[in-house]
């Protein structure tokens, strides 16, 4: 016979308590423990997430070739982010803002797949006909593709088991529930308990598994934290509404390279990926303007050229403006200390913006030079060349930083026809580089003369 026991769950960190208080205790947020009901049930989630079996085995003695377990979702792009393919028995969960295209690039996805294998899409948002409607529009092939509406975990675990397919998607997670608790859907414990089952269905079968993920206005994904813990990927789209570009983001990966990245133009035939990404963050201005510079930045083991600009101007209130789009806020705070501290360049009186052009993101600290120089370029009002290469880290003490890939990047730098790449002194090529001339610098100081002597 079960048990019914009443809990309170906190709704943004899955933190739980026998009585309600108005502060979490483990995120610290206020009024968030909602009164939760769980029937002490047995269920699939208490078999673990591994396969069934449970004998010990030698890793020489696994059998299986990767060609078998790794298939292509017909999309490189894609492909690139999830670790040169999709892997059966993996679980994959994906989370952007609504309107992005999740929906849309995994029902390419599926398309592509279901011609060599079974797929079954599980929507819990829209109606068949809205996703078949949508299929049609993408001029997709509709013949193998299966479908599902249904929200409830245990009938949708029954239809999988009678079905087989080999790739399953859920849209969404937040919309699933399972009768072992009474909350409604979306709460913590029916995200959590839900996601359990889903986990170890598609483990113990082989099965390859997309978790459709809403996010926060924060930008997080929703729901408890340990979800993000139970998946062996996680990817994040990103993209302004306003702009055809979208990117995925790799931000945990078992199967390959975190922070890789993927870039797609929205149409009206669904995502196409872009086969030259740097061209599309590079302004090529006709005169030289000043505060722009291009760096080589890193993304997983992608190069990519992006346009850095910045622009200081007087300010007109007591505390001056540090404003940041594409990078880290702290980071430019420490970049006007070093700066002033070991280049002898004062911003204390100007305010200061910096802007990743193309709506991109970096998360590196090879950007560190660029942004530096491009501050200067602003400041005192000199372009620099059109056909300059910046990338290294700068530390505190006012050295110039190697930075991963080097080589790579100032190859990706060639193809795009720059001519002249300032680097750090350990990146710096032992051989002359074809088509691009070096200057290596290993302090800032170094850095700030040869801005003076070459702009």
């Amino acid at each position: 016979m079960s048990k019914t026991k009443s809990v309170y769950a906190c709704q943004t960190c899955g933190t739980t308590a026998n009585k309600w208080a108005g502060q979490c205790s483990g995120c610290g947020q206020w009024n968030t423990l909602v009164e939760e009901k769980i029937v002490a049930t047995r269920s699939a989630r208490h078999q673990g997430f591994a396969a069934a079996k449970t004998e010990v085995i030698c890793m020489t003695k696994v059998d299986f070739t990767e060609e078998e377990i790794r298939f292509s979702s017909g999309l490189k792009e894609l492909d690139r982010v999830l670790g040169n393919g999709l892997i059966l028995g993996s679980v994959i969960l994906i989370g952007g803002d609504p309107g992005i295209g999740k929906s849309t690039i995994l029902l390419q996805a599926l398309s592509s797949l279901s011609e060599q294998l079974k797929v079954l899409y599980v929507t819990g948002e829209e109606s068949l006909q809205q996703v078949t409607l949508r299929a049609k529009r993408l001029s997709l092939p509709e013949k193998n593709l299966y479908l599902l509406a249904n929200t409830q975990v245990e009938e949708i675990l029954k239809h999988l088991q009678q079905e087989k397919p080999r790739v399953v998607v859920i849209d969404s997670i937040q919309t699933m529930y399972t009768e072992a608790l009474q909350s409604a859907p979306g709460s913590v414990g029916q995200v959590r308990e839900s996601a359990a089952q889903l986990v170890s269905y598609a483990k113990q079968t082989n099965t390859a598994l997309f978790l459709v993920g809403h996010v926060t206005k924060e930008g997080t994904l929703a729901g408890p934290r340990i979800l993000e813990h139970m998946v062996d990927t996680v990817l994040y789209f990103e993209g302004e509404q306003d702009s055809r570009y979208r990117m995925i983001r790799a931000m945990k990966n078992r199967f390959g390279a975190v922070n890789e990245l993927g870039i797609f133009a929205m149409t009206d035939k669904g995502l196409r990926e872009v086969n030259h990404p740097s061209a599309l963050f590079l302004s090529r201005h006709e005169q030289p303007v000043s505060g722009s510079i291009i760096m080589a930045s890193k993304e997983g083991s992608r190069p990519m050229l992006t346009e850095v600009q910045a622009l200081v101007d007087q300010s007109h209130g007591s505390n001056p403006r540090r404003l940041c789009v594409g990078l880290d806020t702290q980071r430019l705070a420490m970049l006007l200390a070093v700066l002033h501290r070991h280049g002898g360049v004062p911003t204390y009186e100007h305010d200061v913006f910096v802007n990743i052009v193309g709506g991109m993101r970096v998360l590196e600290t090879g950007t560190d030079l660029a942004v530096v120089l491009a501050i200067m370029s602003s400041l005192h009002n000199r372009p620099l060349p059109t056909d300059l290469i910046v990338f290294g880290e700068l530390g505190l003490s006012g050295e110039i930083r190697p930075v991963q890939g080097g080589q790579e990047r100032l190859r990706e730098a060639a193809k795009h026809g720059f001519k002249k790449a300032l680097v750090p002194t350990a990146n710096a090529p032992k051989k002359e580089f074809e088509g691009i001339t070096i200057q290596a610098v290993q302090s800032l100081q170094e850095a700030i003369n040869y801005f003076r002597d070459t702009v």
